[in-house]
């Protein structure tokens, strides 16, 4: 599977650029939003919650500054799904209480997350398996095990996250969930959406590198590709 040359789909300048188009007004937009929630959360001299709201804010920026700090494109798709997660899950989860007002809210994030998680485990190390420059070759099947290691382990470490927030900085991150106050339940559900949207993705990338059938994880890995071929010189 190394090295193996397929051939890239025409695509047009509009098409190419679209995506990132996309991506600079979703940005945009939620950057504006929360320029808005910042000036009334100063007015009303909500300090905690300004300093909260402008960590959030530079937070949707890290994944354009991370593909211009190491000179890596990052395909746009993913970057909006990125971007819009984060605000979802800080801004509208913590800053406007969406985790209190909507009781599935953190289940779909944790969902969310599992399938983001599980996209990213998948790309690093199929990109890696497909690389001239690394010697590694795994078969499908450790490919898409990695894929779900990978987004249930960081699924893990962020449940210990809150579990220490909670205890050292007294926050209430671990949220109480029918009818149990302590919090345990809702961490049980979250490492298990997790799981569910790690397995789908794993899944589903498993079936595309033995059937090859077309998917948008193709499309993400073709771009990767042929926009970082220094990545993939011998």
């Amino acid at each position: 599977m190394k090295g193996s040359e397929r051939p890239s789909p025409s695509t047009g300048r509009g098409a190419i650029d679209l995506p990132a188009r996309v991506h600079r007004w979703v940005v945009a937009v939620l950057q504006l939003v929360m320029a808005v929630e910042l000036v009334l959360v100063l007015r009303d001299r909500q300090w905690i919650t300004a300093v909260l709201v402008l960590s959030i804010m530079a937070l949707t920026l890290v994944p354009a500054a991370i593909g211009r700090r190491f000179r890596v494109y990052v395909p746009s798709e993913f970057q909006v799904l990125a971007v819009v997660f984060v605000f979802a899950a800080l801004f509208l989860g913590e800053i406007r209480s969406y985790y209190e007002r909507i009781w599935w809210w953190d289940i779909a994030l944790h969902a969310s997350s599992g399938l983001l998680l599980g996209i990213v485990g998948f790309l690093l190390v199929y990109v890696l398996n497909e690389s001239r420059r690394v010697d590694l070759h795994l078969r499908p099947r450790f490919v898409a095990l990695f894929a779900f290691l990978f987004a249930v382990s960081a699924g893990v470490l962020w449940e210990i996250f809150e579990f220490a927030m909670d205890r050292i900085a007294g926050t209430g991150m671990q949220k109480p969930m029918l009818g149990d106050p302590s919090g345990l339940t809702d961490t049980m559900w979250d490492l298990i959406v997790d799981s569910l949207g790690a397995l789908s993705v794993s899944v589903f990338g498993w079936w595309y590198m033995v059937r090859r059938e077309h998917s948008f994880i193709e499309a993400w890995i073709r771009k990767f590709i042929e926009r970082n071929p220094r990545l993939f010189r011998s």
